[in-house]
């Protein structure tokens, strides 16, 4: 962890100073700027983004934190950067923008101290582990996450020992949220990655699919979260530290 090198961008100081309180006796390297300005002026000092992980402000003085998630995901050297979005509005709309500009996950102020920490060591597992989470394995023919079982050879899914029946759409919606293990995917996101040959999802139809492929995953169904109004995403085994 003593490697992991976070970029903190955040203009309220009383915020920005609990963050790196927080993070810091997690163990990690932190670097930290009150606006995008600031940091652009001393970035030559870094030679290129560095950071292991950024958690950028929404709301910024001048360039605001959405403005520069747009332009930095369109540079190569930031698309493989995990950035979570920091916002005092809990506004979907708002969060809906942020995810599908290219932040990985967010959280709304005030929050909580356990679940910024948590936050950063997913996303920071999934980026070490090539897109898989600790509490996630890549089999040979698919994936495995506690007792969930994917064959993305044979379309085959089971608890333990025991086959679902899903449908081809309910399928490709659990191989998304399960391959990024953690993220959130808004349901705009959730219907790119369900659209196929001979499927055809339409916004909160996607609602209806979830539903019932939480019944079909029975008592792990509670691992497929909702982000109200935003979307879904697939918590940790919870056996996971």
């Amino acid at each position: 962890m003593g490697n992991e090198h976070l970029l903190v961008i955040e203009d309220e100081n009383e915020i920005r100073e609990l963050m790196e309180i927080i993070l810091r006796r997690q163990g990690y390297q932190l670097t930290s700027f009150s606006s995008i300005e600031e940091f652009s002026n001393r970035s030559t000092e870094f030679g290129g983004p560095p950071f292991s992980l950024m958690i950028l402000d929404w709301m910024l003085p001048g360039q605001s934190g959405f403005e520069f998630l747009k332009a930095a995901r369109k540079k190569e050297e930031w698309r493989k950067v995990p950035i979570i979005v920091v916002t005092a509005k809990a506004e979907p709309d708002e969060i809906v923008m942020g995810l599908e500009a290219g932040a990985d996950d967010y959280l709304v102020k005030p929050f909580d101290a356990a679940v910024l920490v948590a936050r950063v060591r997913a996303l920071l597992r999934r980026r070490n582990g090539s897109s898989t989470s600790s509490s996630q394995d890549v089999v040979s023919d698919g994936l495995r996450t506690g007792s969930l079982n994917i064959n993305l050879k044979s379309y085959e899914v089971s608890i333990g020992a025991e086959k679902l029946s899903l449908t081809p759409t309910e399928f490709k919606l659990l191989v998304t949220m399960v391959k990024d293990e953690g993220r959130v995917f808004t349901r705009e996101q959730l219907v790119k990655a369900a659209q196929g040959e001979g499927i055809n999802v339409i916004g909160r139809t996607v609602d209806t699919h979830v539903f019932s492929l939480r019944k079909k995953l029975g008592e792990i169904g509670h691992r497929i979260e909702t982000a109200r109004g935003i979307g879904y995403r697939f918590r940790e085994d919870e056996g996971v530290s």
